[in-house]
């Protein structure tokens, strides 16, 4: 229980601690060591009014991010085709690409359009075209979606780089006081925007089931509340403020209900809210903490931490039954859990020979793989895809955002440019 309300007190301190700016970069780290060679050739413009943009290069540095594919430098290039009859394939077999993407820009008054063409070097054959068009405005996004049919053609898994990532950074100004943002970014940390600035800690950002809508804890009433905000209005709604703690929202994958831990009868327990009425129910009720909701992908039953065996585990509680049994047995400490979409995989913080690392569990056969092996990692989050997992951690004695493959082969960190990032979150697959 002590260590339950340390990692709490824990959060709110790192909120006050000295941050930066909400922008974040990529450095990658480690990859995949059998990703596939691709060429991606900078795409052709004819006309005016283009983004300042480098599209090709957008996509270069999506696929190199997910560890499984590993882009030609341009330097390698020995040509630079722009339509089938301009490709010659003994170009790309001398630079050992196994696939070659090359694309074209054309401007329609305000939309920019994509037309794109991939080609299978070994086989010497076109494997695929298509097209992405839309606002110019909007040409990172069209480049994000160009990588993820790539990505999903060539490996069969939908791709999640035209998603979004949620986090929380602290902002001082030059008189000194700190200023936690909350803030929104592309999944390879362009365009942040801050959707909310306050002089009080933020935590536990949340995404609902379509994207449109979020959820946080705010400070701001000078204690912990839950929040919901509209992403494309900003309006604002507080649904909780009870005495104690308020925390840990959790959207259902109906979006209809909200899971949440509150301790408004004395011990931190579990909460259902329905959004409509905003109802509460208590689901889980025992002497022990329990927190850390998590829905499993059929909305039947919740995943959550607790300490109700000594230490710090992973529980399972049956809405349809009302029995909660333990999840978790390896290791003295078990949290906050993550479920992958398919629901077979549990990502969590996983305490191994006095460090917290991101562990992933697999349901079906109870193995838990350790996926990190730095110190201090904490708040997981995983891509909608199952194929990566967001979380933070502590490099050069800074906290930052960073990320590893389920298969823990490729890994990149996510640095703000000065100060300190945390509580990520990553977002479902967005509409158009």
């Amino acid at each position: 229980m002590k260590r339950l309300l340390a990692v709490f007190t824990a959060l709110v301190l790192a909120a006050l601690a000295t941050g930066a700016t909400a922008q974040i970069s990529i450095v990658i780290d480690e990859g995949n060591r059998d990703a596939t060679p691709i060429a991606i050739v900078p795409f052709a413009r004819q006309g005016t009014g283009f983004p300042q943009e480098d599209l090709a290069e957008i996509v270069d540095g999506d696929l190199a991010r997910s560890g499984q594919f590993l882009p030609v430098p341009r330097t390698d290039m020995l040509s630079r085709p722009s339509t089938e009859s301009e490709v010659f394939y003994r170009d790309w077999r001398s630079i050992n690409a196994r696939y070659l993407l090359i694309g074209r820009e054309s401007m329609n008054g305000p939309q920019l359009r994509v037309d794109y063409e991939l080609f299978d070097v070994t086989s010497q054959r076109k494997v695929f075209s298509g097209y992405e068009a839309g606002p110019v405005s909007d040409a990172r996004m069209l480049a994000h979606r160009l990588a993820d049919e790539i990505y999903e053609h060539l490996t069969g898994v939908r791709g999640a780089f035209a998603t979004k990532l949620l986090y929380i950074s602290v902002s001082r100004n030059p008189g000194g006081k700190d200023y936690s943002r909350l803030t929104m970014s592309d999944s390879d940390g362009a365009r942040p925007i801050v959707l909310l600035e306050t002089q009080e800690p933020l935590l536990a950002p949340t995404w609902s089931p379509d994207g449109k809508e979020i959820a946080y804890v705010s400070f701001e009433t000078g204690r912990p509340a839950i929040y919901r905000q509209e992403l494309a209005t900003g309006r604002r709604q507080q649904l909780t403020n009870f005495k104690g703690l308020n925390g840990a929202p959790a959207w259902s994958p109906d979006g209809k209900t909200m899971a949440m831990t509150l301790s408004k009868d004395g011990n931190p327990d579990i909460y259902l809210m329905d959004l409509a009425t905003r109802q509460l129910t208590q689901v889980v009720r025992h002497y022990a903490i329990d927190t850390e909701p998590t829905w499993m992908p059929d909305g039947q039953s919740l995943l959550f931490t607790s300490d109700r065996g000594g230490k710090p585990q992973i529980y399972r509680y049956d809405l349809r039954t009302g029995k909660t049994e333990r999840v978790t047995h390896e290791g003295g400490y078990n949290a906050r859990a993550r479920v992958s979409q398919d629901g077979r995989s549990v990502v969590m913080v996983h305490q191994q020979d006095g460090r917290f690392q991101i562990a992933v569990l697999d349901l079906v056969t109870n193995r838990l793989t350790p996926l990190t092996s730095t110190e201090l990692d904490e708040s997981p989050s995983i891509a909608p895809n199952g194929s990566m997992v967001l979380y933070a951690t502590k490099y050069a004695e800074r906290g930052i955002l960073a990320a590893v493959a389920v298969d823990g082969d490729a890994k990149f960190r996510l640095p703000s440019r000065e100060g300190d990032v945390r509580e990520p979150a990553w977002s479902p697959y967005l509409s158009r």
